[in-house]
């Protein structure tokens, strides 16, 4: 298992945090914001990943 610690960890808990409140702010269906988040939450650098490939955007202001 893909362990990250240090200053890795600190930058992927920055960027995991960043695409939870951006997965918040957009337009998508509750449902489908709350998927995204769980997904997030529990694979953290994957999640990530595919987030950034497919996720839902926040709404520009």
């Amino acid at each position: 298992m893909l362990e990250i610690s240090g200053l890795g960890g600190l930058i992927l808990l920055v960027l995991d945090i960043w695409a939870i409140v951006s997965v918040v702010g957009s337009g998508a269906s509750t449902g489908s914001k709350v998927l995204w988040v769980l997904v997030i939450l529990l694979l953290p650098l994957l999640g990530f990943i595919v987030w950034l490939i497919a996720g839902p955007r926040a709404a520009r202001a």
